[in-house]
């Protein structure tokens, strides 16, 4: 945020460009330039401080949609709508991807993808959930390795770390190539749960091969 006392240093040409339609500055930082000036001596007609009170407040409200926007950006927009897609929800296959890997999250993610006729980011979904397989194992390996301390917090849990960095990545996959404010129904349960279950069962019998996953430090 810029603080009056900064503006205060510019002279008084510099602070007029603030006051032009166009600018780039916030709204607060015209505020304070039109007050510098005033307090300087410069006198506005009634005109010109109607049109800076309109700047401001357009500015204003550029912000406002920016931020409603952002937020509209990361909304799981599910519906009753007969008429709407069936898709995978998102915060399922966000918690399947953090608490079973990036594998079953990157096939349901890839064939919400497919029914959204989003080829290209399917296929990379898919490589990405296999992938980060490797990835996750040698990332775990050189963060428990650059720990100086044995840390046992649930938290501070390296496989921890990783599986929430995998998850992270299928999120912005999804808010990059699912339409924004687009509404869907919520696809059946049982295809994520199988797929879960079979995953699981995969872990659990290869516990050396998943050393570095989730569950594994769970089981531990």
């Amino acid at each position: 945020m810029v603080k009056k006392s900064v503006l205060g240093k510019l002279s008084s040409t510099e602070l007029e460009s603030y006051l032009k339609a166009g600018n780039r500055f916030t709204p607060e930082a015209v505020l304070m330039a039109f007050e510098i000036l005033k307090e300087r001596g410069r006198t506005f007609s009634e005109e010109e401080k109607t049109q800076i009170c309109q700047l401001i407040q357009y500015k204003k409200n550029q912000e406002e949609l920016k931020l409603q926007e952002e937020q509209e950006m990361w909304e799981d927009n599910i519906t009753e709508d007969p008429q709407a897609i069936k898709l995978f929800p998102r915060n399922i296959i966000l918690l399947i991807s953090f608490i079973v890997g990036t594998v079953p999250g990157s096939i349901l993610l890839g064939i919400n993808f497919i029914k959204l006729k989003k080829y290209t980011p399917a296929v990379f979904t898919f490589i990405f959930g296999f992938i980060y397989l490797p990835v996750q194992y040698f990332l775990v390996a050189f963060m428990h390795k650059i720990n100086s301390q044995n840390v046992s917090s649930f938290r501070k849990s390296p496989e921890v770390f990783a599986a929430a960095l995998g998850m992270l990545f299928l999120l912005l996959l999804w808010a990059s190539y699912i339409p924004k404010k687009l509404p869907y129904r919520a696809a059946s349960y049982i295809f994520p749960i199988l797929i879960s279950l079979v995953m699981i069962m995969i872990i659990y019998t290869n516990q050396n091969l998943f050393s570095s996953h989730f569950l594994v430090s769970l089981a531990r």
